[in-house]
């Protein structure tokens, strides 16, 4: 059999084998192979339903009939061993459209929704944003992820680091679409949730109200589930709500979106903590059936250094930032060091300056390209009046009278170590100096807390200190009980905990009903395909990814009032059409290659879809050599690129970018439509040397033959007049 990484692929080359070496001798066989390739195929392209695995299998049973030639049972047994072995990549297909190996062409998926941690179908909810409807491209979001204002405001934006259109110029603005699309929705009331089904007369448990026990409390109430959320904190979003400062993530917006949250009959109790205030017998006695822990990671790291203990203003960075979320806005001091180089840390620098702090200075033991935070966080940090301190290994914290008064420490410098590939701190001897402070943050890491978790007693814990689970299933060791987010990752992001709060939602109905567990993380769906934004190839082109209004600096130093502005709607619909459409074109590169090999043309200059060594993208330069013979579209097997033909013109067009346009040429006998002029003299070069024109005007092949019947003689299409 073909090596492929898909079976569903594997099981239509192999299939087509048989068939077409003859090998199959046997009538019945032939019929049953030829009936399976069919449904195969269809199962390959996206066009097959929830019956079409159940009716291979009877297919498949039918090799094994009374008198059975070998070579059936044969057969029968080879694809009985690859349903049986990959049953779950076959119901993958099915029900999400999308082939991650990207063997079955016409499912290959867009690089944006396989980077989310949450599988949310990107190009279709910003081909509906282009469109101008917001409140459809919720309603996409929020199969996936129920929290899309919340994320559009603090999302890492993997799907940005994959999209294709910044091997053109710059990534597609993601993160921000949705903020919008969200906000416009919300403004408008047409913010709403899907049906719930009703109450199935099951609870369950969270344990955490941030953003991944939220979301699998979301899930589980659509499903019909009774959903009890227990909270410690008197608000809930856990660390959205606590960990994110207001200049970044408005109170607002995580009320409104819990507050959906809340409609759909899920109960958040707060200020309640599980094993103290609540216990995990009392639960089970009032008919709670499953829990899900998503406890988060709370607890800051120590430094490890002299003096850490000694003074009252040494801060750790998940308390400090969480007394100020919950009204604490006292100043930590006037001179503030933080150490450490991720978001936490920029966070609580930023959170320093706007509570009073005359300077504020991050120490990290690294570079600056070397940094995990975010680029524009750090940008927006620099603006405002932060310095860094690069190459800083902290030594010690020195005073006197319980009194700050510097932060020592060491230069470093990056040295490959072997094992590694990333350059790692080394103290340089006698670069000792001191960072002036009355006040220090400690931002280098968080982890999880697990008091109060001791009923969960059959849970493993990993060497990290995180919760074991099945990454497929979010299923810990315990029967029953479920978790997610930072209390099984460790410290992460927003939309990796919402990720896992749907998965172990799905997987907690599974429980519950008796349904297997699925043995690999579900593939994301690609729910519509919805019909691409048309324009011209130099409006796609010179588009350019909007800069993001802000707040003046001024007021940003001074007030916790939210620094990014937003974009304008015309804006938002301008950005959202820059988008390459990789959900229809798997950039597969086969129109290019016909266009430039087999047709000797090479108007196409779609340099980005070649991914290992990405070239020069013009979309304008086929126009100046496109002869519109539509080679390219034919080759095409998503029907990416194609030949349009309508008011008069025909039109080259890309995923909705017009290559090339035409003015449709008539035959001036009959008037059948004719190939363009170009296509026309092309053809004529082709065949000048055994052929002649007869008549210097524009002719279909009848009309051609026709007339060469009357004058007797050989002739050929023609070009312009």
């Amino acid at each position: 059999m073909a090596e492929k990484t898909c079976p569903v692929r594997q099981t239509v080359i192999y299939l087509s084998e048989q068939i077409s070496s003859g090998s199959l001798t046997d009538p019945r066989g032939r019929r049953i192979s030829e009936q399976i390739l069919h449904l195969a195929e269809e199962i390959a392209e996206g066009a097959a339903s929830t019956d079409h695995l159940s009716a291979i299998d009877s297919l498949v049973e039918e090799y094994f009939y009374a008198k059975s030639p070998l070579q059936n049972q044969e057969t029968g047994k080879t694809l009985k061993g690859i349903l049986d072995e990959h049953r779950e990549i076959f119901q993958s297909h099915i029900e999400s459209k999308n082939c991650p190996s990207h063997d079955c062409g016409k499912l290959a998926p867009s690089p944006c929704q396989m980077a989310c941690p949450a599988g949310i179908d990107v190009p279709t909810y910003l081909s509906l944003i282009a469109e101008g409807k917001d409140v459809q491209a919720i309603e996409v979001i929020r199969r996936d992820n129920p929290l899309p204002w919340v994320c559009g405001l603090v999302c890492t934006r993997p799907c940005e680091m994959m999209c294709v259109r910044a091997r053109i110029d710059t990534p597609i603005s993601i993160k921000f679409l949705k903020a919008f699309a969200a906000e416009r929705a919300m403004s408008d009331r047409a913010y709403k949730n899907p049906e719930k089904k009703d109450f199935n007369g099951k609870k369950i448990c969270v344990v955490g109200a941030g953003p991944g026990g939220l979301s699998a409390a979301y899930y589980l109430a659509l499903m019909g589930y009774g959903v009890k959320v227990i909270e410690a904190l008197p608000v809930p979003g856990g660390m959205l709500m606590v960990g994110i400062p207001r200049y970044r993530l408005p109170r607002e917006v995580i009320d409104r979106e819990v507050a959906m949250i809340e409609d759909l009959g899920v109960e958040i109790s707060y200020n309640t903590r599980f094993g103290k205030d609540v216990t995990f017998e009392g639960l089970k006695k009032e008919g709670v059936d499953a829990f899900f822990i998503a406890i988060g990671a709370h607890k800051s790291w120590d430094l490890g250094i002299k003096g850490e203990k000694d003074f009252p203003k040494v801060f750790d960075s998940i308390k400090f930032l969480k007394d100020v979320a919950l009204g604490d806005h006292h100043v930590p001091g006037k001179h503030v060091v933080v150490i450490g180089g991720g978001n936490v840390a920029i966070d609580a620098a930023r959170t320093s300056l706007r509570l009073g702090a005359e300077t504020v200075t991050i120490a990290y033991r690294r570079s600056r390209t070397q940094m995990p935070a975010d680029i524009e966080e750090v940008e927006q940090a620099e603006e405002e009046g932060i310095e860094f301190a690069f190459l800083t290994i902290p030594k010690e914290i020195v005073g006197e009278d319980n009194v700050i008064t510097g932060l020592e420490c060491i230069k470093a410098e990056l040295i490959k170590k072997k094992g590694s590939d990333r350059l790692a701190p080394v103290p340089i001897l006698g670069k000792d100096f001191t960072i002036t402070a009355d006040a220090v943050i400690s931002a280098i890491g968080q982890y999880v807390d697990d008091d109060g978790m001791e009923a969960f007693d059959l849970v493993n814990w990993t060497r990290r200190g995180t919760i074991e689970v099945n990454h497929a299933s979010m299923e810990t060791t315990m029967p029953g009980v479920f978790a997610a987010g930072d209390a099984v990752s460790g410290p992460a992001t927003v939309i990796e905990a919402i990720g896992g709060g749907k998965r172990a939602a799905d997987a907690i109905d599974r429980y519950l009903n008796d349904i297997p567990q699925p043995r690999m993380p579900k593939i994301p769906v690609r729910h519509t395909i919805e019909r691409p934004i048309e324009m011209s190839s130099s409006r796609k082109m010179t588009l350019k990814r909007p800069e993001m209004p802000m707040l003046n600096v001024d007021r940003r130093r001074t007030m916790f009032q939210q620094a990014e502005l937003g974009y304008d709607e015309e804006s938002v619909r301008q950005e959202a059409a820059r988008c390459l459409r990789c959900d229809i074109c798997r950039r597969c590169a086969k129109c290019v290659e016909i266009c430039r090999d087999k047709m000797g043309i090479d108007a196409l200059q779609f340099g980005y879809m070649d991914f290992d060594n990405p070239a020069e993208t013009d979309f304008r330069a086929t126009s100046e050599k496109c002869i519109t013979c539509g080679a390219c579209a034919a080759n095409c097997e998503n029907k990416a690129i194609i030949i349009e033909e309508k008011d008069d013109l025909r039109m080259l067009k890309l995923c909705g970018t017009i290559l090339n346009k035409q003015k449709i040429q008539y035959c001036e006998e009959c008037n059948a439509i004719l190939p363009s002029i170009e296509y026309m003299q092309y053809i004529s070069q082709k065949t000048g040397d055994i052929t002649k024109v007869i008549e210097n005007r524009l002719l279909c092949n009848n009309c051609q033959r026709k007339l060469s019947a009357k004058n007797n003689i050989a002739t050929q299409p023609a070009g312009p007049k």
